[in-house]
């Protein structure tokens, strides 16, 4: 078989990923007149179980420079009086990453724009494209398309943006790592073409996107040393040996991807629901529990504060986005309960869910939704639970809930939310664990 002949009928996409070029830094860089890219920086995060606290972020030259790592311990830095050092403001880098993404939809739909993490975000074009060649003229290419926005970003927020450009998304994820963030126009771009000449010729298995260090070593365990050995291996070979790792492997050294950034989960209107992208990467299904757990109570506590019941949940798991290249499409799911709008049956109900379809997907994205609606005046009681005890329950979570109103929402916490990937701190205002105000709600 060619080379050609593997990805001749393969879709072909205008598909651009873009990073916010060390943004938490960047931000605060502008914010103090500094030019981002030549400012000594770095935000610390001043936590007591910290020793005096974590570089979060560090500007490129406090990186090139001084030797500046993210997660460094304050006590290691570089004893440089040039070095300023700044706390976090999370919902300053959340206000700032919607400006940023409000940009990116001068040139692409809602729908096809996908917010992949606070710095970074998936650009469909492919549908926009003529529109765009009408407006900035026929001869129009992606490489000055991702100039344009680089230069309209840089002009409104002062921020420097790195592009990776592919035929897919994951395409463009491996042209953003491996050549954008190198090249002088901090632009990356990739084809089907260029797969051979750009990936096949990478050693270091680990360095590849969506490649970690022990499928490279069961690659290596294959004899498999480059991308270009594993293209050239048999994908019947690789399946028989890693499952349905070994297709997504194969379809990744081939640049394909199938995915498309408009299919992305949306929330149904009409109902109770929260959502939420997560902090990073969440592998242990206890920590995703926890979170569900944390969205579940919220969403109980909303159906309270509306004087609801609500008689279904839903729940969807989306996979980060390695995993959906590589085969997980994640769930959403529903079933149906005893009409409430207390958080212990809800909270049950979505692990339920949980349990049944979790199929041990990296996961980045949770939503909960609460539907078929009913007042609140009359509820049926759990014959498995004694009167007294729900009575109890009921009456302290509207006393939970009624300080939280007075009080703000990190008055009272659970001790799980604290640990084990709980995520209500950073939505109630300290988010991630730093400044940020009241995000709750």
């Amino acid at each position: 078989m060619q080379d050609k002949d593997v990805t001749a009928n393969e879709t072909r996409r205008k598909i651009m990923l873009i990073d916010s070029k060390s943004f938490y830094a960047s931000v605060e860089s502008v914010s103090l007149g500094l030019n981002p890219m030549k400012s000594l920086l770095v935000v610390m995060s001043q936590q007591k179980n910290t020793n005096g606290g974590l570089v979060l972020a560090a500007s490129p030259r406090a990186k090139s420079e001084l030797g500046v790592k993210n997660v460094m311990r304050q006590r290691d830095l570089p004893k440089d009086q040039r070095l300023i050092i700044v706390n976090p403001r999370m919902n300053f880098y959340i206000a700032m990453n919607k400006k940023v993404n409000d940009i990116f939809r001068q040139y692409v739909a809602e729908e096809d724009l996908q917010l992949y993490s606070i710095d970074e975000s998936v650009l469909d074009l492919t549908n926009s494209w003529e529109y765009l060649r009408v407006k900035f003229g026929a001869d129009l290419t992606m490489h000055k398309l991702a100039r344009i926005i680089q230069l309209h970003v840089k002009r409104e927020l002062g921020l420097y943006l790195t592009v990776g450009i592919g035929d897919t998304a994951a395409m463009a994820k491996m042209a953003l790592d491996i050549e954008s963030k190198h090249n002088h126009s901090l632009i990356g771009e990739w084809s089907f073409e260029t797969i051979p000449d750009k990936l096949w010729p990478i050693e270091d298995l680990d360095e590849v996107w969506s490649i970690g260090r022990r499928t490279a070593k069961k690659l290596r365990q294959l004899g498999i040393l480059s991308m270009g050995e594993l293209a050239r291996t048999n994908p019947f070979y690789l399946k028989s040996k890693l499952g349905i790792r070994g297709e997504e492997l194969y379809a990744l050294a081939w640049g394909v991807d199938r995915s498309v950034v408009a299919n992305k989960y949306h929330v149904k209107e009409g109902n109770i629901s929260n959502s939420q992208v997560l902090p990073r990467d969440y592998a242990k299904s206890s920590e995703i529990k926890n979170v569900i757990r944390e969205i579940g109570e919220q969403v109980a506590s909303r159906l309270r504060a509306k004087h609801k019941n609500a008689g279904v949940v839903s729940l969807y798991v989306g996979p980060s986005y390695a995993s959906s290249v590589n085969g997980h499409k994640g769930f959403s799911a529903q079933i149906a309960i005893q009409p409430t709008n207390k958080s212990r049956p809800i909270v049950q109900a979505l692990w339920q869910i949980f349990d049944t379809h979790y199929d041990d997907a990296v996961v980045r994205n949770l939503g909960v939704s609460a539907g078929k609606l009913s007042d609140d005046g009359v509820e049926q009681m759990d014959l498995f639970t004694p009167v007294p005890k729900q009575l109890e329950e009921s009456i302290l979570e509207k006393t939970i809930d009624a300080i939280r109103s007075k009080y703000g929402v990190t008055s009272l916490v659970k001790l799980s939310s604290l640990s084990n990937g709980g995520t209500m701190i950073q939505r109630a205002g300290l988010v991630g664990g730093h400044n940020g105000g009241n995000a709750y709600g």
